[in-house]
């Protein structure tokens, strides 16, 4: 689909005005056109170009939430997300892609405002069916393709895609041109009714759609033509007509799905089996992708209203949510293992989803059990803040007395802690006392630890999580719970002076971590032995352990416990003397604190410690010397941060890059290996022997790859992906 002048245009534009919406209607090509700029541009752009997907998010107040995740900012504190993203962005040259904002629209346009008023040299890009409406902002409308020209050509591409034998001749052109004229040239509905060409010759597919539109416009009152949002109609309408019983019934079903899913979730939720799914792909209403699925926007809402018709859209909307209760029960079960690191990985896949299925009957008790059961996502994940948007919400309302309100309000105590939010854990604690188990009671006695800490009373805190452990030991939790019991009392005898004792504890929190082979407990056991090494005075050995405990935390994006983490790194810095690596330190450990929330918690130790730090690195360095290496260190990337704290060199392909809008965009992961085995001259049969698919599969994903690329050649496929790996 070729879009070059369009493109050429708004890569223009983006040199004039900061903020670009392209609009247009569903279908028209608004997202594939925009990341193919986004992926043109990117060099502009020193700290990259960055994509939000928006279609999926179900609430207008999750999408400075969504743009702060897709950018990288791993904001946990209690600040309104979008003062802490703009502040985040202040100073960074950068492209942000908004796609499929029109759900979202005003929620949208007051972000961008903010953003753009608060970062001078970011540029924003955005696709919507219709304008935000925001000072300055430049609206480009997207066209459809011109009939007789480029839509011509997309249907061909993808006639051929669908059916090898298809061409382009002279027999056939005048019919080619006739039908993409009745679809008005929206590219989607070319797309839907190219399939076809697999079946039928291209006069037959011409007048099956215009009889289908010459009935659907006798329908419009006053015999008024709706437009191209009818052409696209009328090509879905069809595509669903062309649809077995089986197939038609698992789209309406797979419409409840957010995001991408896979093939267990469709069988749970939906009933549904491969060769269904698969027939629904090869019809080109599932997009597949490595064992993964997903609707087109508009192609969604159309299932959704198939399913409304049925009546069972809530019977379906709460198979989903079941489905992803019993996924986070598992995650919540299997957490103290060593599985850790995958769990993280796979619930980021299912983010979308687990949002559609928390706001699915947001207050009553399924709700609270899957907010609650998610309590490692929340606190050891990186998503304290969305948790505490989940939590508040459903805790707002009253609920009777069961074991889910006892969890949810533990939870929500626990995550207020990684805010630093002391005065609603305390308020937490005393409104889930009456109603906890024996192992929630020995959770609770953490957190109240924690808040003694916070008070500057070791003795008591030491107390408190003594009596946790025990409770944990004797029926509580002896997975997670004990550990994090143990870990309470590590901190306790830290903030005294024990070491010591210190020691023996974060040995017992090894030993039994190690015997779960759990990593998260782990970490907090190597970080906790680094400040027992600095207080024997060993700042060799707390390198050592600081840094182990750093390489963990990195992998799931638990930015409290970098920060704590590196604090104690420039600690034993300064102690070893070199006071600009500590000042570095101080500052990439206080941008990663601003994200989190409080500095060091507000825990006075920790911040009496780190005042101490910063004291003894000026003496050493000079004000000048400290304030420039701090100045450093505060403005690296959170990335580059943690590897200089580890002494790595920074990480290859470590600077900002999309979700698909730079570098290989705009290719799915599937066609990228396309790409690259093409770029090793392997022929499509090759390639379809290779990564065990059909060779008409192959077929097709070579003709995705020439059409989004507007390339004619194999060899400009490989050239293309040739580079894409050098780069």
């Amino acid at each position: 689909m070729n879009r070059g002048n369009e493109r050429a245009a708004l890569k223009r534009l983006l040199t004039a005005s900061r903020l670009v919406t392209v609009t247009g209607v569903a279908g028209v090509g608004k997202t594939r056109t925009v990341l193919r700029v986004a992926a043109e541009v990117q060099r502009a752009f020193p700290d990259g170009v960055w994509l939000a997907d928006l279609a999926p998010l179900p609430q207008a107040d999750l999408v400075a939430e969504a743009v702060a995740l897709a950018v990288g900012l791993r904001d946990q504190s209690t600040r309104p997300q979008a003062d802490t993203l703009a502040e985040y962005l202040a100073n960074q040259h950068l492209l942000l892609v908004l796609d499929n904002c029109e759900h979202l629209a005003e929620s949208c346009a007051r972000l961008v405002d903010s953003l753009l008023r608060a970062a001078p040299a970011l540029r924003v890009l955005v696709t919507s069916r219709q304008p935000l409406v925001v000072q300055g902002e430049h609206v480009f409308p997207l066209l459809p393709l011109p009939p007789a020209g480029a839509a011509v050509t997309l249907f061909t591409e993808r006639a051929r895609a669908a059916s090898p034998t298809f061409a382009l001749t002279d027999d056939n052109r005048d019919e080619v041109a006739r039908l993409c004229r009745g679809l008005d040239g929206i590219p989607l509905a070319i797309e839907l009714a190219a399939v076809r060409a697999r079946a039928l010759p291209v006069r037959q597919i011409a007048e099956l759609l215009e009889g289908r539109m010459a009935d659907r416009f006798a329908l419009l009152s006053g015999g008024v033509v709706a437009g191209r949002h009818e052409s696209l109609r009328t090509a879905i309408d069809w595509s669903h007509g062309l649809c077995t019983a089986a197939e038609s019934l698992l789209w309406a079903r797979v419409s409840v799905f957010a995001g991408d899913f896979d093939l267990a979730a469709v069988r749970e939720v939906c009933d549904g089996d491969l060769e269904v799914l698969a027939a629904l792909v090869d019809k080109s209403i599932l997009l597949g992708d490595g064992g993964r699925y997903r609707l087109l926007d508009t192609i969604r809402e159309y299932g959704l209203e198939l399913l409304r018709a049925t009546g069972e859209e809530e019977l379906f909307r709460g198979r989903h949510r079941d489905f992803y209760l019993r996924l986070a029960r598992q995650f919540d079960a299997e957490w103290c293992g060593p599985g850790q690191v995958d769990w993280y990985r796979r619930l980021s896949r299912e983010h979308a989803n687990l949002r559609a299925a928390l706001d699915f009957h947001l207050t009553d008790a399924t709700g609270l059990e899957l907010a609650g059961s998610l309590l490692f996502f929340w606190i050891a994940c990186g998503h304290a803040r969305e948790g505490r948007h989940y939590l508040d919400r459903m805790l707002a309302v009253e609920h009777p007395v069961s074991p889910a309100l006892a969890r949810a309000l533990f939870v929500s105590a626990w995550v207020a802690t990684m805010q630093g939010d002391m005065p609603t854990v305390a308020e937490r604690i005393e409104q889930c006392r009456p109603h906890a188990d024996t192992a929630i009671a020995g959770w609770l006695g953490y957190l109240a630890s924690i808040c003694a800490l916070f008070e500057g009373d070791t003795g008591r805190a030491l107390a408190i999580a003594e009596e946790a452990a025990r409770l944990h030991r004797s029926g509580g939790d002896p997975g997670t719970g004990l550990l994090v019991a143990l870990a309470g009392q590590g901190i306790a005898l830290a903030f005294a002076g024990q070491f010591d004792r210190e020691i023996a504890v974060t040995e017992q929190v090894r030993t039994l971590s190690g015997r779960y082979r759990e990593r998260w407990m782990r970490s907090y056991a190597d970080y906790l032995r680094a400040l027992a090494e600095m207080g024997r005075g060993d700042p060799v050995a707390a390198v050592s352990y600081g840094r182990d405990a750093l390489r963990f935390k990195r992998q799931l994006g638990d930015s409290s416990g970098c920060a704590m983490a590196i604090d104690v790194l420039a600690t034993a810095a300064a102690a070893l003397g070199d006071a600009l690596r500590a000042a570095r330190l101080l500052g990439v450990a206080h941008r990663m604190w601003e994200a989190v929330g409080k500095p060091q918690l507000g825990a006075p130790d920790l911040v009496a410690t780190r005042v101490a730090v910063e004291k003894q690195a000026r003496a050493t360095a000079g004000d000048d010397g400290f304030d420039a290496a701090y100045a450093e260190g505060l403005g690296l990337e959170p990335e580059a941060g943690i590897d200089y704290a580890l002494g790595e060199p920074p990480r290859a392909g470590a600077a900002p890059s999309t979700s698909g809008a730079a570098g290989w965009a705009p290719l799915t992961r599937r066609e990228r290996e396309v790409a690259a085995l093409v770029a090793e001259g392997l022929t499509n049969q090759q390639i379809a022997d290779r990564l065990v698919i059909g060779r008409r599969t192959a077929n097709t994903h070579v003709e995705h790859i020439l059409t989004k690329l507007d390339f004619t050649s194999r060899a400009q496929i490989a050239a293309w992906a040739a580079h894409q790996g050098a780069a």
